[in-house]
Formats: C-alpha cells, sequence, structure tokens
C-alpha cells in the first residue's frame, strides 16, 4: 500500500468529514506510488465549498531522472528506533540511483505543544456530540481516544492555543529552512515528530513499501486497552515496512518522481499477501 498526503490546500475537502480545518487533508491510498500520482492529477486543484483550497499544477515525470536530486534526513532519526535496517538501506539505495545525501537538523523542541490546536479544533467539530452527551455512544473510550481528547480539550485556554500557533510557525519557519538546502528529506515513516510537524506544516508526505520487517505484536496508536489486549504472533510475522519522502510545499510532483525511482529499485511493489 502506498499512502500520499499532499500539501495543505492542493485538494479540496468538499464533502469530507470535518476533523481540523487547518490541518485537514485528503490524498490517495494506491498500490503504487504511480498509481497515486494519477489520482492525485485527478483530484489536485481549487473547489469554492472548499475556501483553503487553491489552484495548483502538479508537475510529475515518471521517466524523470533523479541524479542529482538533494536528499536530506537527521542521523540521530534514522539511528534510532522506529528506524529500521529496511530505512537505513533505503538511504543505501539513494546513494546508488544517484542523489546526495545531506544530513540535517531541526531544534530539540516540545514539538507534541503543537498537539492543542488538533485538539481544540477536533472539539469544536464535534461539539455538538460533546453538548449533548453523545460521546459515550463513539465505541473506543480508552485514554487518547477521540471522545476523552474532545472532553479534555473544554478545559484548554486561550493562551494554550495561541502559543501553541506561535510555535507552529517558528516550526514552519524551521521545515522552510531545510528546504532552502535540499530537495526532499527521508525519515522513518513511525518517528512520532515527523508526522507531528509536517502535519501542522501542511508539507507532502508520500509512505511507500521498502522492505519487510517481522513483528510479533500487533501495533496500535492508542494507549493499551487492558480489556482488548492487542494480538501477539508466534511465529512472528512478515509485514511490509514504508520509509516516508517529505517535500517542499507545492512540490508533490518531485515527491512522487523520486518514490517512484525507490519503488523500482526495492523491487517489492509486486509482492502481495496470498489472495490479492
Amino acid at each position: 500500500m502506498t499512502g500520499l498526503r499532499p500539501t495543505f490546500g492542493r485538494v479540496a475537502r468538499t464533502g469530507a468529514m470535518t476533523l481540523c480545518w487547518s490541518l485537514d487533508k485528503l490524498g490517495p491510498m494506491t498500490r503504487s506510488v504511480e498509481d497515486a500520482m494519477l489520482v492525485l492529477q485527478a483530484i489536485t486543484g481549487h473547489d469554492g465549498g472548499d475556501p483553503s483550497s487553491v489552484p495548483s499544477r502538479l508537475d510529475f515525470d515518471a521517466m524523470a531522472p533523479v541524479a542529482g536530486i538533494k536528499v536530506g534526513y537527521i542521523a540521530k532519526w534514522m539511528n534510532e528506533s522506529p528506524a529500521t535496517d529496511v530505512d537505513r538501506a533505503a538511504m543505501e539505495t539513494m546513494k546508488k540511483l544517484g542523489m546526495q545525501l545531506t544530513e540535517v537538523t531541526l531544534p530539540d523542541w516540545p514539538y507534541s505543544s503543537l498537539m492543542p490546536i488538533l485538539f481544540a479544533e477536533g472539539a469544536a467539530s464535534f461539539e455538538e456530540l460533546a453538548l449533548n452527551n453523545q460521546l459515550g455512544s463513539l465505541k473506543v473510550q480508552v485514554k487518547d481516544a477521540w471522545p476523552n481528547l474532545f472532553r479534555q480539550a473544554r478545559f484548554l485556554s486561550a493562551v494554550d492555543f495561541v502559543q501553541a500557533d506561535r510555535l507552529r510557525r517558528k516550526v514552519a519557519l524551521e521545515m522552510a529552512r531545510i528546504f532552502r538546502d535540499v530537495d526532499v528529506v527521508l525519515v522513518p515513516s513511525l518517528r512520532d515528530e515527523q508526522l507531528t510537524i509536517t502535519n501542522f506544516t501542511g508539507h507532502p508526505s508520500l509512505t511507500l513499501r521498502a522492505g519487510f520487517v517481522e513483528v510479533s505484536e500487533a501495533r496500535s496508536d492508542w494507549a493499551p486497552d487492558p480489556a482488548n489486549p492487542l494480538p501477539r504472533f508466534a511465529p512472528p510475522r512478515r509485514v511490509p515496512h514504508g520509509i516516508t519522502i517529505l517535500g517542499r510545499l507545492f512540490d508533490d510532483g518531485l515527491v512522487g518522481q523520486v518514490g517512484l525511482a525507490l519503488e523500482r529499485a526495492f523491487g517489492v511493489v509486486a509482492e502481495k499477501p496470498p489472495g490479492f
């Protein structure tokens, strides 16, 4: 599976369920990178139903060379969990394709401090459920599931929100600084900081299969639920592992170009579970 989260504003969200007005993005999930880019070409552009959408053009060439493209990476992120040997092997593949790898850095800031924006916007979107005492009807009620986050957000202050918004601006400037020196950035897909940062700055993000790892337990983004423990696997299961490529704002086409070249080099996209 390939997932493409476009630049914020590239794809209109008209008709979609709102969670956070200043963060929501719509993008394709497909079997391959080229399929994702074909879908993005079809859905990109402005729509009057979404005031955040802007006219945009997708520049993507499936046959364009990637030699000479500058790829940034954060050494610390690539050398520790959740990065795996698959992530590190991707760096070597990039070198073999002629891309230039350059170490980049981000300040050691508390990026999770951006989350009050998400919580407040989400709670505002679903305020009717809270005011009518219907949050309890939602299925998942563990500590960090949406119903409890919506409840807690009622206690955020305007000061909390403004301070988080000020940090958001500083983080966006740091991302702009990085992309002055490199064309794309390679990051581990499960690294919390990159997920948070790019969600709030709106940069395009492409995740594609790069290899396989073995896992002994199912993964969840929610806190453990003692009443419903996650399945364990014995022997461990061989599952796909993805890498993530970030790009400049509205440079989604270059992200796809790099992703497609890597996908061809990895040679794992055609491998499917039995029955698919």
